[in-house]
């Protein structure tokens, strides 16, 4: 059992969670999209990117049961790694590899 000192430590243990959220969240999306879509898009390739995040969502796990601190190095690059790939990549790769008659309004 973790010990939870206080308002303080509940924040933590609730931001670690977050970060292990989002970690997974991005590592999910990285799975479930062609490895093409990161070529066409010119973005870095799928390998590279489920290496990236299968590290960034054990460090969340690794926070959120306490293994290691909320504010360490690895959890703070965690949360950047995430951001990043859900920010930039995921954008850009979404709609690749759908298929389908698809025009600027939706399918027709």
């Amino acid at each position: 059992m973790i010990p939870v000192y206080g308002v303080l430590g509940l924040i933590f243990t609730a931001l670690a969670i977050g970060v292990f959220a989002l970690a997974v969240w991005a590592l999910v999306h990285a799975v479930k999209t062609p490895a093409r879509a990161f070529a066409v898009t010119g973005k870095q390739t799928k390998n590279l990117w489920m290496i990236i995040l299968g590290l960034a969502t054990l460090f969340g796990f690794s926070a959120a049961v306490g293994f290691i601190d909320p504010l360490s190095i690895f959890t703070i690059a965690s949360v950047i790694a995430a951001g990043i790939y859900l920010a930039d990549v995921r954008p850009a790769v979404k709609g690749i590899g759908k298929g389908g008659n698809q025009g600027p309004y939706g399918p027709w």
